[in-house]
């Protein structure tokens, strides 16, 4: 088990410690506000594309050597990212994470499942769950001690130690499972359709505050190709990523009518406590990174806070899901997984919006602190009883696909919480500074719209330093971190908003304390031959 949750801390660790760094890559690698938003969400955008087609793959050929694999492949891509002297290779390093974080969670989460039954299973998944959100928690501050003390490289370089010890770990101490009734074959057209589909969407949700909704004054290139048309090339790509989904669900119930081997059971979405479970971790997913993501940007942007200074602030949110995951498996036993994941998401709903209304130009940090430790606590009691509630019906034989499929839905949240939140931040952004510039004498409007431009451009990473631009002035920087006020301010309240329809999602998970004691009745994984 200490092999499984090292390899989940360090895809979750991983996957927000750029969070808080993102001030520091967007002045030293110059991205701009997509740039920075795609950091982000690549990596949880192939996560996401990948986890449903590699957990069969697991399935198929065994969880172990899968997790060897991943963990290769996201050394590796580490590396890359580390190295990376400008953007574009910054992002593809992200790329290759995605590929080997998508091969490492759904391994680690069907080995669980294969390897516990009953009580021991129940315990088993409320480490796992809590390894995930006390680990969203210590990457801010792994990242931004880090970037502080040493230099941003460092946050990717310290995986590759992490992974020679995950791989020392398994080899020496996970057992391999696969399902030996999974059948064989490549369901080619549900992987294609599934990975456009779910690139176009979040492709959309980023690029449309860039490119505009329907009209755009940007022509986007791509080599030496450049689109040539007033109208916005972002209706056309969420066009195509929604009629994808629609053919992808066609695709595989005629797959699944016929006996052809499917990339994702569409049965399983029977199971009540999977398909409304899966509701609510999108959501729950969506609104954690989306915060996560404009948290940082506010802290170094308006309060002056170091990478360091803000990963400490994050640490409360990690602190509070410590605390209370130890006796997570306590409270199981006496009351229902539901309960308990309504309990967590009531919390959390409180804890953001509290957040909300205490963002302003000086803020406490005792304040922002104690609304993110009770925020902790909730996601302590939520996320690793939500992933045993989901998982519960699943039967071991179909483990891998649930998992996968648990695992994307995750993933999609988050890239969608970076997208749509990041959105409504950068936007909210724009139009305030707009708003704000407007009161300031002397700015031309030529002036404001340049100036909106490079803070919008940076997604508000350029604000400590607006007033030594030229024509600029105290004036003009203090009407830039109003503005981050308020978006930050619109954008955490979204996100209390969004968990509290993940709240209303449970209503549809069973009542029922968890089969602990009941065996499972289909055909379990057994251990396969070394």
């Amino acid at each position: 088990m200490a092999a499984v949750s090292l390899a989940v801390s360090i895809i979750i660790m991983d996957a927000t410690v750029v969070n808080v760094i993102l001030p520091v890559l967007i002045q030293d690698l110059s991205l701009n506000a997509a740039e920075a938003e795609w950091a982000n969400s690549v990596y949880a955008l192939v996560f996401a594309a990948l986890l449903i087609t590699v957990g069969r793959m697991g399935d198929l050929f065994g969880r172990r050597k899968l997790l060897l694999v991943g963990i290769s492949v996201f050394v590796a891509a580490s590396l890359i990212a580390a190295a990376a002297p400008s953007g574009a290779v910054l992002l593809a390093g992200r790329l290759l994470q995605g590929v080997g974080g998508a091969m490492i969670l759904p391994s680690t989460l069907s080995t669980v499942n294969a390897m516990f039954t009953g009580r021991e299973r129940g315990i088993a998944f409320a480490i796992w769950g809590s390894t995930i959100g006390g680990m969203a928690a210590v990457g801010p501050l792994v990242g931004g001690w880090l970037a502080t003390d040493f230099s941003w490289h460092w946050a990717f370089l310290i995986n590759v130690p992490i992974g020679i010890l995950i791989v020392i770990g398994t080899v020496l101490w996970v057992p391999e499972t696969r399902d030996p009734h999974a059948e064989r074959g490549v369901d080619a057209a549900g992987i294609t359709l599934s990975i456009v589909g779910l690139a176009a969407l979040v492709f959309s949700l980023i690029e449309g505050q860039r490119y505009g909704w329907w009209h755009t004054d940007i022509a986007p290139t791509v080599g030496n190709w450049t689109w040539e048309y007033t109208m916005s090339p972002v209706p056309f790509t969420f066009a195509i990523g929604v009629l994808s989904i629609v053919a992808f669900v066609v695709v595989e119930r005629r797959r699944a009518a016929t006996g052809r081997p499917v990339l994702l059971d569409l049965g399983l979405l029977r199971i009540r406590s999977l398909r409304y479970g899966a509701v609510a971790a999108l959501i729950v997913a969506l609104s954690e990174f989306g915060m996560l993501f404009a948290l940082p940007l506010y802290l170094q942007g308006v309060l002056g806070y170091t990478a360091l200074n803000t990963g400490l602030l994050v640490l409360w949110l990690a602190i509070g899901t410590f605390l209370i995951s130890g006796g997570t498996a306590q409270l199981a036993r006496r009351m229902s997984g539901r309960s308990i994941v309504r309990i967590g998401l009531l919390l959390e709903v409180i804890a953001v919006a509290g957040l909300a209304l205490s963002i302003s130009g000086t803020a406490s940090a005792w304040v922002l602190g104690a609304w993110l430790f009770l925020y902790g606590v909730g996601v302590g009691l939520a996320t690793a009883q939500l992933t045993n509630v989901i998982m519960i019906d699943v039967p071991v034989a179909e483990s891998g696909q649930a998992s996968g499929f648990q695992s994307t839905v995750r993933q999609l949240g988050a890239a969608l919480g970076v997208a749509v939140l990041g959105t409504v931040l950068v936007t909210t952004l724009a139009s305030a500074t707009m708003s704000n510039l407007e009161k300031v004498e002397g700015l031309t409007p030529q002036a404001q719209e340049e100036l909106v431009a490079v803070v919008k451009g940076s997604a508000g990473a350029a604000i400590p330093s607006l007033s030594q631009m030229p024509g600029a002035g105290d004036a003009v920087q203090t009407a830039a971190e109003d503005a981050m006020v308020t978006a930050a301010r619109v954008t955490t309240f979204g996100a209390a908003g969004a968990l509290l329809v993940g709240l209303l999602a449970t209503v549809g998970l069973p009542a029922r304390n968890e089969h602990d004691d009941v065996e499972p009745t289909t055909p379990a994984d057994v251990p396969a031959a070394d």
